[in-house]
């Protein structure tokens, strides 16, 4: 959505409201984190120039989240809704899935995603449609995708083209029918006039006590007019012992999908993301003029790290966010080429953007507070907190509520129940949470020779690449730029090019080994992280004159070939292996390449 589409969005409101949706961005802490307007500001101001003074003050972005609120706020929900249809970019959903948990880190899965021309894809409004186009009842349907990728987006826009009208109009609303459904003791779903759908959006995020993961029969009787638990409702649903005629959504990262066993789901989806012709789209979306999504477009295609990552819509809407504001302030600079120059401009860029409201003092103290419970959480796995949680690590709960005040885009309120006795906060996305832990090691730092080696060490060992994103991180932020980027939040690290270049080659000594090609491509991406393509370019060399001979390749040569292939800008969708060597050693040392294919010749 852009400014020309919020002024649009103005043009809609009649003069008495739009009278009042000035007066409430005059309002003190219209909505948390953003600074009200002055009178002086808006006095005199029509719907143009209203427009101009709301991008100014809060950035695009910022400007459509206070629009939003004030929209609910002078009762036209109607306009809120509007943008969802106009901004919508349809993801890749594809039917099956692995049934089995997947342990790797979600930023290695996405590594060899493909095309998926073979596999058969599904709208949301068909999402309880048999793929294979059987008519036969479904009642459950468990959607996987890795964090960020949009399942509650796609959530949102099957509620909202059901609230429209338009899509799955036999789904009745509960508070009419519950009774109705209750007496008639019909459990047909197709055949019953009264239709439920249930959606559990975030199984992953739940700490509820789930007794699904068997297909023993260990649901227990519950009367529906006493009152219960939550944990024994929701299993009862699940296992079709309660309200055995409704649907049943369920939306989880891969790691949690095998807390409901395949006896009780009917289909299995997974959310894909985008691929590339739904990035060029939200990109040109985005950035309506043609000049500038045509170069940010370019400059993805240009680093691996940041095209792998573009698979998913948060970051396409961090690097959108980022690279938005690098253009305006260095008119024909130089672009974040790597994950850490990415990440390292997003927390400066919010930094600037609180200055105004919040001294940089607490800014710095917030930073702090985050980073340690980014590395404490992820060493527990969890992406979702509660106020104990940021108890133990310093922060009060007035504290949360500052840094989530501080940093909109980075940690956020989840939603709560009533009460408010349950609050729950997390980082926007499992990236930031793990840049988030790389600061808190650097301002805990030790000799930084020692740590490079120790998580190297570290993360080689680890068997699902768990510390992957948190190594290149930790390498990116001692290069002397990173450290500039981000010399007001914490000292000089005090890392050396002396210590860089003993990093490089002790990664190029690892790369010699033979590792795995996943642990292999990673240290590449360390590598890139680090500025060092030396390996690289020695193979890109051989490959333009020709000379390249598979039979001579070391490991480490091997491992710089097969990085180049998964890095080239042309869509692997045929790859001639015989090109290279119809060897059986080269098929193994090629399989990341051909698994990224969709054919192999």
């Amino acid at each position: 959505m852009t400014a020309e589409d919020l002024l649009k969005t103005l043009e809609d409101l009649k003069e008495d409201e739009f009278k009042k949706f000035k007066w409430y961005l005059q309002q003190q802490d219209i909505l948390e984190g953003y600074q009200s307007i002055k009178v002086s500001k808006l006095e005199n101001a029509d719907r143009l120039d209203t427009v101009d003074v709301m991008v100014k003050t809060f950035n695009l972005h910022g400007a459509l989240k206070v629009t939003k609120k004030v929209l609910e706020k002078i009762n036209r929900n109607d306009l809120v809704k509007q943008p969802l249809d106009e901004m919508y970019i349809h993801l890749s959903v594809t039917a099956g899935g692995d049934i089995h948990i997947n342990k790797q880190h979600e930023v290695r899965k996405i590594e060899t995603v493909k095309t998926a021309d073979t596999e058969t894809t599904i709208k949301p409004c068909d999402m309880f449609k048999h793929p294979s186009g059987e008519d036969r009842p479904i009642r459950t349907v468990l959607t996987q995708g890795i964090a960020g990728i949009g399942k509650t987006f796609l959530v949102h826009k099957f509620v909202l083209d059901w609230c429209k009208g338009e899509t799955n109009q036999d789904e009745e609303a509960l508070n009419h029918i519950f009774t109705a459904l209750q007496s008639s003791g019909n459990t047909n779903f197709d055949r019953s006039e009264f239709k439920l759908l249930f959606v559990l959006d975030g199984l992953d995020e739940s700490r509820l006590d789930l007794d699904c993961s068997t297909n023993k029969n260990k649901a227990v009787k519950i009367d529906v007019r006493a009152q219960t638990s939550v944990d024994k409702l929701l299993t009862n649903l699940i296992k079709k012992k309660l309200l055995p005629s409704a649907r049943l959504w369920i939306t989880t990262r891969p790691a949690a999908a095998n807390q409901i066993h395949s006896d009780f789901v009917d289909i299995r989806t997974e959310v894909r993301g985008f691929y590339d012709p739904q990035k060029k789209e939200y990109f040109r979306k985005r950035f309506r003029n043609e000049e500038q999504a045509d170069r940010i477009i370019s400059h993805i295609k240009t680093s691996r790290s940041l095209h792998i990552m573009c698979h998913i819509p948060v970051f396409c809407w961090i690097t959108a966010t980022v690279l938005e504001g690098v253009m305006k302030t260095r008119e024909g600079g130089e672009l974040p080429k790597t994950l850490t120059e990415m990440y390292a401009e997003f927390l400066v860029f919010q930094i600037h953007q609180t200055k105004e409201k919040y001294d940089q003092k607490e800014c710095i103290q917030c930073i702090e507070s985050l980073a340690k419970l980014a590395y404490r959480q992820l060493e527990m796995g969890n992406l979702i907190f509660y106020e104990n949680d940021l108890e133990k690590s310093g922060i009060d709960v007035s504290g949360a509520s500052v840094c989530s005040g501080v940093f909109t885009e980075i940690f956020k309120e989840e939603h709560q129940r009533k009460n408010g006795k349950k609050k729950m906060f997390s980082f926007v996305h499992l990236s930031v949470q793990d840049f988030f832990k790389k600061v808190w090691k650097v301002l805990s730092r030790t000799s930084m020779t020692e740590v490079h080696r120790f998580a190297i060490d570290k993360t080689l060992q680890s068997s699902n690449g768990h510390l992957d994103l948190f190594l290149r991180f930790l390498l990116g932020l001692t290069l002397q730029t990173n450290q500039d980027l981000l010399k007001d939040v914490f000292a000089q690290i005090g890392s050396s090019s002396q210590t860089n270049l003993k990093t490089v080659n002790y990664i190029k000594k690892k790369i010699s080994k033979n590792l795995s090609p996943e642990k292999s491509i990673n240290l590449f991406h360390c590598l890139n992280e680090l500025n060092d393509c030396s390996l690289v370019e020695e193979i890109q060399q051989a490959l333009r004159s020709g000379s390249l001979s598979t039979d001579e390749l070391s490991p480490a040569q091997w491992s710089a070939l097969v990085f180049i292939l998964l890095s080239s800008e042309n869509n692997l969708d045929v790859f001639d292996l015989k090109k290279y060597s119809a060897s059986d050693e080269s098929l193994l040392r090629l399989l990341p390449v051909v698994k990224a294919s969709n054919k192999a010749l």
